[in-house]
């Protein structure tokens, strides 16, 4: 997960089913292997995301305490702000919880507390309660906790940030540091996902948060052996995240698929990397569960840039890595990718620049004056991959509002970050279907108005 920005949006899914292929529960399917096959995905689940504008309250920026101690080397304070948010239905009976969809972390968390509340009548009826900002764990009877001597509780366990241990309890505690600085820590804790009477999850390990930078839980996606997808059985999941909403004008909804993807026909596929655990362990620079995948270049206008492909691919040390996380808000360059696109963009609108300004730490091509003109004169970004499959970032999208009428060009550099890593973030993921093929290893694109998907 990392970085969100100041005026943007969250989008914010309100629990709700569009269809359902076949009436297999979820647990059942947990107790088979994935299929071997694409078409043999069970069930097919959808959830709409509705955008949100985050109050400026709510803002933060990196606090220097967290970077000294977060295991990510953060070189610069940067906001945060837009993250795509997932409503789920969780224990028995449900309690709605609001959940950031992080592709790029791992640990799925609630945030927690015990103190009672009275029972909605949906909750007593069996069904979902209206999302609330903590989960009651006492009013759930599928609620359990994780000792300290499960094997999760060895201080060697590679799934965490930090060490796990025992705490005063004799429960298992954990902490987590995200990229942004972002801190939750709480129990470890096992919770079924209850999405109808007929598909419900097993008991999945979460983290149960008693502190936290946020006030959403995470619903961590990647490959992980904690991630949702994998704990669940989950094997293809897609979302669609909305154009971010004009400054006064109606939030749009984009989806959420778990399963089978309706719209996957039109899709365009590229393979994603592998790396065997061995090699990996030699690459101290790769996320080795990330989504990774091999880009190719970039083009702007009708010019692609004079960039190496090698620049977006891990080196021997894992350095240039390319990835898909939809829990990072804007897109990261290594130094040498990012260099040739400000040489490009000073190029063709150089003397508009913002001179002296960098956004957070990370972004400097930024301007005052018409952004629809500017990004005109920039004209379209593309990121390009295998087999002739683009992201292609339109000219009037090219351009974020930042602050107080500065707009950015919406790329950042990793080195910034403390990261050798390229990072595809969720603004330039905007109106477009991303599916993830866990089975046949491969991630799907899809142009979509993810408001009408």
């Amino acid at each position: 997960m990392a970085v969100r920005r100041r005026s943007f949006i969250v989008a914010i899914a309100t629990f709700f089913f569009l269809f359902c292929f076949c009436s297999v529960s979820l647990s059942k399917e947990e107790q088979s292997h994935h299929p071997q096959n694409k078409s043999s995905s069970s069930f097919s689940l959808s959830f709409p995301l509705k955008s949100h504008a985050l109050p400026h309250h709510k803002l933060k920026t990196l606090r220097p305490s967290l970077a000294a101690a977060s295991a990510v080397a953060v070189k610069a304070p940067f906001r945060y702000s837009m993250v795509p948010v997932v409503s789920l239905p969780i224990g028995t009976p449900p309690q709605t919880q609001d959940m950031i969809l992080d592709t790029g972390s791992q640990l799925s968390w609630i945030q927690c507390h015990d103190k009672a509340k009275k029972k909605s009548p949906s909750a007593a009826a069996g069904q979902p309660s209206p999302s609330t900002t903590t989960f009651d764990p006492s009013l759930s009877s599928s609620f359990s906790v994780v000792p300290c001597n499960h094997p999760l509780c060895k201080p060697r366990t590679p799934d965490f940030t930090l060490p796990t241990s025992c705490d005063q309890n004799r429960l298992c505690h954990y902490s987590y540091f995200y990229a942004d600085g972002t801190l939750a820590e709480g129990n470890l804790v096992r919770e079924k996902f209850t999405f109808s009477r007929t598909q419900i999850t097993p008991p999945l390990t979460l983290g149960c948060a008693t502190s936290s930078g946020d006030d959403k839980g995470i619903l961590g996606m990647n490959l992980g052996r904690l991630s949702f997808p994998s704990q669940a059985k989950v094997s293809k999941f897609s979302y669609c995240v909305p154009a971010r909403a004009a400054r006064f004008g109606p939030s749009p909804t984009g989806s959420l698929y778990l399963g089978d993807n309706p719209n996957s026909r039109a899709f365009q596929y590229v393979g994603l990397m592998t790396f065997a655990q061995g090699q990996s362990q030699r690459m101290p620079n790769l996320d080795p569960l990330a989504y990774t995948v091999a880009m190719q270049g970039i083009r702007i206008g009708s010019r692609r840039l004079n960039i190496p492909p090698a620049v977006f691919r891990p080196n021997a040390g894992g350095s240039g890595q390319t990835m898909i996380d939809s829990g990072s808000e804007f897109t990261y360059l290594v130094d040498e990718a990012y260099d040739k696109v400000r040489e490009e963009v000073v190029r063709l609108v150089g003397p508009r620049m913002k001179k002296g300004y960098v956004y957070g730490g990370v972004a400097d091509m930024c301007f005052d004056g018409d952004a629809a003109a500017i990004g005109r004169s920039i004209g379209d970004m593309a990121f390009q991959f295998e087999k002739g499959t683009e992201i292609v970032v339109a000219k009037e999208k090219v351009l974020a509002e930042v602050d107080g009428g500065v707009h950015c060009v919406a790329l950042g550099r990793s080195s910034m970050l403390g990261s050798a890593s390229n990072i595809i973030g969720n603004i330039h993921q905007q109106d477009l279907w991303i599916e993830f093929d866990l089975v046949n290893r491969r991630v799907g694109f899809g142009k979509a108005d993810c408001s009408r998907s």
